[in-house]
């Protein structure tokens, strides 16, 4: 088999921690793949952090973020700063995962040139077009394109299917969120601990980690959110409240002006991922509008509010690890209540992560060489 040059492109922090061990898997085949790394930096300083911890470094970065761009522009600049990444490399497939607005531009990029799109995390549906804002839409044209998907769930499957990707196209692999979680060692843990214990933040069986950013969730939202977690916090002054707050000033600002004053909240800047896994570990509740933490805390038996109407995740909620609050004050503030109210061990959830057991990039590899070894017999 010829070596194929496999071009990943990502921009974001969860894209990094899904899509790292894709890339350590197949770079153990050096002789099938030359692995092209290239950061479009939408989360510049998060992206790069978590490459670093993956022993990886980005082989190619564009820096598109610029301050208050509109969607448009982004999507403008990243295509604009691809252009010349497939112009100066020969690429024979491009990866992209999840939802972002750098996976759209990587898939349409790679499309324009007739060059394969594989699409990790494939298949997630809201059906609800303004929710995730703009992510839902941007997952579904990326599968319009994708030659192939790997779907984390049957479920994800169905949904394309539905959307007639032909079923030859589309492998059920699990997530790969959970491979990641497997490359945490107990050294790397208590280390996250000991950043902890440095930065004189109490970990115990009154934790509650809190993070929330998702656009949808400005404005108005966010002021009922905050409600809620303000008298979440007075309510029950014996749990810390951690929020590791996002960097967008929609957030930050509204963040700090309502809860800096308070004695068990620690506002957080952005945690590296072992730091952020191991406050999920020990979380007794987590309230989250993230995709990926809905994915991770129910391998720790925590239970997660979702903070959104909608979920393109809805295999945690049918297996009851998870629940939908959006941001409803009443909600968020009774479904806390029933987990805050009890002991740690009580609140501790029995069933499986309904996500992957941690073998995902191994099924991905051996898919993507059996794909090359298929077109190789196919020009012979």
């Amino acid at each position: 088999m010829n070596k194929r040059n496999i071009l990943f492109v990502f921009g974001t922090r969860p894209e990094v921690i899904k899509l790292a061990p894709v890339i350590l898997e197949l770079k153990k085949y050096c002789d099938k793949y030359n692995v092209i790394i290239c950061n479009t930096e939408q989360q510049k300083e998060l992206s790069n952090q978590t490459l670093n911890y993956f022993g990886l470094n980005a082989d190619i970065n564009l820096d598109v973020m610029r301050p208050n761009q509109s969607l448009s522009e982004v999507q403008s600049r990243i295509l604009t700063s691809l252009d010349s990444v497939y112009n100066e490399n020969k690429i024979d497939a491009t990866i992209v995962q999840g939802d972002t607005m750098t996976v759209l531009c990587g898939a349409l990029s790679s499309f324009y040139r007739k060059i394969p799109v594989f699409h990790v995390e494939a298949g997630l549906r809201s059906y609800d077009i303004y929710e995730p804002f703009p992510e839902e839409v941007m997952r579904q044209m990326t599968s319009r394109v994708t030659e192939l998907n790997f779907a984390p769930t049957e479920k994800n499957r169905q949904a394309l299917l539905n959307e007639n990707i032909n079923d030859d196209k589309i492998f059920v692999v699990g997530n790969t969120v959970i491979d990641a979680l497997f490359c945490l060692s107990d050294e790397t843990l208590q280390k996250a601990g000991q950043f902890f214990e440095t930065n004189d933040l109490k970990i115990d069986e009154n934790l509650v980690l809190i993070t929330v950013h998702r656009r949808e969730n400005h404005g108005e939202r966010i002021n009922r959110i905050l409600d809620a977690i303000e008298y979440l916090v007075n309510e029950y002054s014996d749990h810390t409240f951690v929020i590791p707050v996002h960097p967008n000033p929609n957030v930050k600002d509204k963040i700090h002006t309502r809860l800096s004053h308070c004695n068990n909240v620690k506002l957080l800047t952005p945690l590296d991922y072992p730091n952020l896994v191991y406050l999920m570990k020990h979380a007794k509740l987590i309230l989250t509008d993230s995709g990926g933490i809905q994915e991770e805390a129910p391998s720790f038996g925590c239970p997660t509010l979702v903070m959104r109407y909608e979920t393109e995740r809805q295999e945690g909620i049918d297996a009851g690890v998870s629940k939908l609050v959006g941001a409803d004050y009443e909600k968020i503030i009774s479904e806390s209540e029933e987990i805050l109210s009890k002991d740690f061990t009580s609140t501790r959830l029995k069933a499986q992560n309904p996500y992957g057991d941690g073998n995902s990039s191994k099924a991905i590899e051996q898919i993507i060489s059996n794909y090359f070894a298929c077109r190789n017999d196919k020009l012979e």
